[in-house]
């Protein structure tokens, strides 16, 4: 799997993870970690932290981050590459370093691993599942709050692809949107008007209907939501019919809401562009991932 070492609004990724770490460490640890004081603050260990299931390894920016910030001399010997699948009892990282730093550390590099992992394995099953068909697996807004880059992130690592990041970066023309600006037409022309600095303008419909409205008068980023498998393969098919005539060409189709792994093949063989599911982000078990000492 391919890494990202820029995100998408511009932030470096060591500075996000760096970031991140501080903000957790300050959330766990506090004033101090009352529990490692009681080691001794010369006190030097060696450490492993073990994979516990199959999984696409990520998060080890984030890994890094905590332990350097409490031990900036520690010493780090990755066995499994970030974005490479590690296996059930696999050591992944070997550490070496002040003993209370990584007692006090350890939770929070396992946090994000296992949180990013998760995310990155469970976007490379999806992935996987549309193999060899068109369909791009695209991730949403329903992310941890606090760690949304951090999630779509992993979700890069795992094989997909970013929608935007918030409300600042793109257009995003939902029912509501529609209903306030008095419809379709009126709506895009607002949106066209107003797009400086967006990176794209997307509008949600719901029926064949607006959807030739939409492509009609210029939409060229459809998402189609909770439409059933019959009216999916009608919007590709009408789809094409209007893109043969207007001089845009195409318009891309993102099928959205109530996509499960179960369906998803099928949904991505109606010929679509991409599928955006929320549970990518949303709904992720945690990686399971230990840390194990020695020399104390």
């Amino acid at each position: 799997m391919k890494t990202n070492t820029q995100l998408t609004d511009g932030v470096a990724l060591t500075e996000l993870a760096r970031n991140d770490a501080e903000r957790a460490l300050a959330e766990d640890v506090g004033n101090g970690d009352l529990t490692a004081s009681l080691i001794d603050r010369t006190t030097t260990a060696r450490a492993r932290i073990i994979a516990r299931e199959s999984a696409v390894l990520c998060g080890t920016p984030w890994a890094k981050a905590a332990l350097t910030a409490l031990d900036p001399t520690v010493q780090l010997h990755w066995h499994v590459e970030e974005g490479q699948r590690c296996a059930p009892d696999q050591t992944v990282l070997e550490i070496e370093g002040h003993a209370r730093a990584l007692l006090s550390a350890e939770r929070t590099a396992l946090n994000f691993l296992q949180l990013l992992s998760a995310v990155a394995t469970k976007t490379a099953t999806y992935v996987a599942a549309v193999a060899g068909t068109q369909a791009q697996i695209v991730d949403t807004r329903k992310t941890l709050p606090g760690l949304r880059l951090a999630q779509k992130y992993a979700v890069r690592t795992g094989g997909g692809v970013n929608h935007r990041i918030g409300l600042y970066d793109a257009i995003l023309i939902k029912e509501n949107h529609i209903a306030a600006a008095g419809g379709i037409a009126q709506v895009l022309a607002k949106a066209k008007a107003h797009s400086a600095g967006a990176a794209f303008i997307q509008i949600e419909v719901e029926t064949l209907e607006q959807l030739r409205t939409a492509l009609e008068h210029g939409a060229s980023m459809i998402l189609l939501d909770n439409m059933d498998l019959p009216t999916l393969h009608a919007a590709v098919a009408l789809n094409a019919e209007i893109g043969q005539r207007r001089e845009m060409g195409l318009g891309i189709l993102e099928i959205s809401g109530g996509v499960t792994l179960a369906g998803l093949r099928t949904l991505a063989e109606t010929g679509v562009d991409r599928i955006s599911i929320g549970t990518l982000t949303k709904d992720v078990q945690a990686t399971d991932f230990s840390m194990r000492f020695e020399g104390l």
